[in-house]
Formats: structure tokens, C-alpha cells, sequence
């Protein structure tokens, strides 16, 4: 087997099993699972029907590249959604979910000819980020974000000397567990970075259609990119339809950007086998040429957001996201201690901010927070959010 998958660890959820093994929840109380961030919303029946529809496809192989109509109408969703013209074939590949994306992205990207080989996240992060800069045979660099810097990645604090081994550079935005939206500030002094050392930028953007005012979008690096009068180049930008549609369990996204990077990831996934299933393509079109169902879904997170955070903000501390379904939170004491006693007295599931995180620069930023998906409906959250002060004022 690859030596290299030695270095990689426990998932998070993985290490919350473990965390809860032996512990048997308080049997008088249903379940709330708010530790995972999959959509509990109800999948809109056009897609359902749209996927149906288009099992004849079933009979034909699948072409990597995606047929031309599912391009076109991602192609046609980016210039609403951005403003940006891209071309159908050449700057839009479809993917089976970002997740599978951001992965293989890294094994396509990274030079293997490079003595040192180095890759940066933020912290917390996303953990696929650190799994795929590992197998591709990188060194994770991560950046704290935390509250005193707003949350941001501070470019600043890598060292000078660690730039010519930077080959990719990871970026969430809004941001997992945090909900921070990069500004246009930010994205220029990236952009710049990337022009002085040359390395590229991966932009997951899968929060992106999750947001609390209605016509104000949260800024996205093809916009940014567009406003600064730039081409795509060093950049490709990551989207599913998993969180915006309420589909997961398609396993349905894009990546878009950088021509000359697109043509080699297609060479790469051809031989990856990873054509997305006719069907599902039939049903990514249907979705993404639909916006009256995303409105709806943010609706849904905007009244939860309305009401949980109310409840909450006498018992933990937590700044108000920019945007994504996460409410990433203080606590009082250690944070697997508090995820573990919660999920016994209270029987409600959250995430330890720590597991989210890596010891670096002095300390692990996620320790003392839980993350908090508010992805069940409206009532199993803020019955959720009454355990927890019952819980915090009680223990």
C-alpha cells in the first residue's frame, strides 16, 4: 500500500465516534444531529424527475468532459451568478461533488519533480484539503484563522523563504466552520501572491448560494477576478449542488477557471475514470438552471439563523456568520468534553471544533468551539438550541 496513507488522520467523524463510544444519550430525548453539514431540506421534485427521466442514459458510457447542455448551463449560471463569461468547453468541467474534486485536483497539480512540495489551507479547514495535499506527496502549511484576525487567512504570517515550495493554495470561502466571506481586498493581495510565486489557487466555493440577504451574494473569486481586471489564470473555483439544491447524495459540481488547468484535469479524471453519470447530468442541468428552489432553501436557513441565534447567545459565544448553515461557537471548558457530555444529558450531536483543526503556530484554533450545522428544520434546531442553554446553564 502507499506509505502515504499512513500520514493521513482519523476523519472527524470518525473521531466523534469514538468520542461517544460507551456513552448511551438520555433515552427521554429524540435526536438531533447537528454535527454534519448534509442538507435536511426536502430535494425539489423537478430534479428528482429530471433524474428519473434520464435513465435510458444508463445504456450509453458517459463522456469525461460532460455533455455539452450541462456545460452550457453551468456556463449560463456563472454569468448570472458571477458575471463572467466563460467558454462551455474549456473553462467548465463537470465533477461528482466538490469534495471528489478538491481531492483529485491536488494529485493533478502538484509537481512531483519539486524537491519540497508545499500546499496551504487555512485552519480549521475542511479536512480533504490536508488528505489531498498528503497523497499527492505535499507538506500541509496551515494559516490560524481566528477571531482576533476576523477569521481571514493571513498571507502574511508565511514565511518569505516557504514561497518558491507553495504550489497550491487552498481557500474556503464562505468558510468551513467559520462562514467567513472573503472581500475584494483580500482576494487581490492572493491574486498577487499567486502572480509573484506562481502557484495556483483552489477556491471552494460549495457555501456559496447560502447566504441572509436576498441580491447580495457573497463575493466569489471569478467576480473578484473579473472586478480586478484580471484573467482566470493560477485560479479554478469549485461549486456543487449538494448544499445550493439539497442534493448530497447526487454527488453533482463544477469546476471552472484557468483554461490551460482545466485541460490537464480532464486528462487526469479521463484516466480517473471520473465521468458523472448521464442521469445525474440530466438532473444537474434541471438544477442548475432553476434558482426559484435556492431562494426558497435560503428562506429556510435565514428563519433557523433568526431563531437559534437568540436562544443561543447568552450561553456560548459566536459572531454572526457572512454567509454558509454553520454557527461556529465558544464554549466553556474543553470542546469534546462538551460535545460528549451534550450528546449524553441532552442527546444533540455537535461537532468539536478541535477535530476540525491541527496544533499550528503555538496552539489548534478550533479548541474550545463546537460547530453547529443547522441543517435539521426549524424546529428540531431550536428545540436543539433550548438543550443546549438547559444543558450549559445546568452543568
Amino acid at each position: 500500500m502507499n506509505p502515504r496513507l499512513n500520514q493521513l488522520q482519523p476523519y472527524p467523524f470518525q473521531r466523534l465516534r469514538e468520542l461517544f463510544a460507551g456513552v448511551v444519550p438520555n433515552p427521554g430525548l429524540t435526536p438531533v444531529n447537528l454535527s454534519i453539514g448534509e442538507p435536511k431540506h426536502a430535494t425539489p421534485a423537478f430534479i428528482r424527475e429530471a433524474l428519473t427521466g434520464a435513465l435510458d442514459g444508463l445504456a450509453n458510457y458517459p463522456i469525461t468532459q460532460g455533455v455539452d447542455g450541462l456545460r452550457r448551463a453551468i456556463a449560463d449560471w456563472c454569468r448570472q451568478r458571477y458575471g463572467v463569461a466563460l467558454d462551455p468547453a474549456s473553462q467548465i468541467l463537470p465533477v461528482n461533488g466538490s469534495r471528489e474534486a478538491l481531492f483529485a485536483f491536488a494529485q493533478a497539480a502538484i509537481d512531483p519533480g519539486k524537491h519540497v512540495k508545499r500546499v496551504i489551507s487555512p485552519n480549521p479547514f475542511y479536512q480533504i484539503y490536508e488528505g489531498a495535499a498528503l497523497l499527492a506527496g505535499a507538506k500541509p502549511y496551515f494559516l490560524n484563522t481566528l477571531p482576533e484576525n476576523g477569521f481571514r487567512m493571513d498571507f502574511g504570517k508565511v514565511p518569505e523563504d516557504m514561497w518558491p515550495e507553495v504550489q497550491l493554495v487552498y481557500v474556503c470561502s464562505p468558510g468551513n466552520p467559520t462562514g467567513k466571506v472573503m472581500d475584494l481586498a483580500e482576494w487581490r493581495a492572493l491574486f498577487e501572491l499567486a502572480d509573484r510565486h506562481g502557484f495556483v489557487i483552489a477556491s471552494d466555493e460549495c457555501y456559496s448560494e447560502i447566504y441572509f440577504e436576498e441580491g447580495k451574494p457573497p463575493l466569489g473569486a471569478l467576480t473578484a477576478a473579473q472586478e480586478l481586471g484580471r484573467d482566470f489564470r493560477r485560479l479554478i473555483v469549485f461549486n456543487s449542488l449538494s448544499k445550493r439544491s439539497n442534493v448530497p447524495g447526487l454527488r453533482s459540481g463544477f469546476v471552472a477557471g484557468d483554461a490551460a488547468l482545466i485541460k490537464g484535469f480532464l486528462l487526469y479524471r479521463t484516466y480517473h475514470g471520473s465521468a458523472m453519470n448521464p442521469a445525474v447530468q440530466a438532473a444537474s442541468r434541471a438544477a442548475w438552471q432553476d434558482e426559484a428552489h435556492v431562494v426558497d432553501n435560503r428562506r429556510q436557513y435565514r428563519e433557523k439563523f433568526a431563531a437559534v441565534m437568540p436562544i443561543l447567545e447568552d450561553v456560548l459565544g459566536f459572531d454572526a456568520p457572512d454567509a454558509a448553515f454553520y454557527l461556529w461557537a465558544r464554549v466553556p471548558g474543553d470542546d469534546a468534553e462538551f460535545a460528549r457530555d451534550l450528546y449524553r444529558d441532552r442527546h444533540v450531536t455537535v461537532l468539536p471544533g478541535s477535530y476540525l483543526a491541527r496544533d499550528a503556530a503555538g496552539g489548534n484554533p478550533g479548541r474550545g468551539y463546537v460547530r453547529i450545522a443547522l441543517v435539521d428544520n426549524l424546529a428540531a434546531c431550536v428545540e436543539a438550541a433550548h438543550r443546549i442553554v438547559d444543558f450549559s446553564k445546568n452543568r
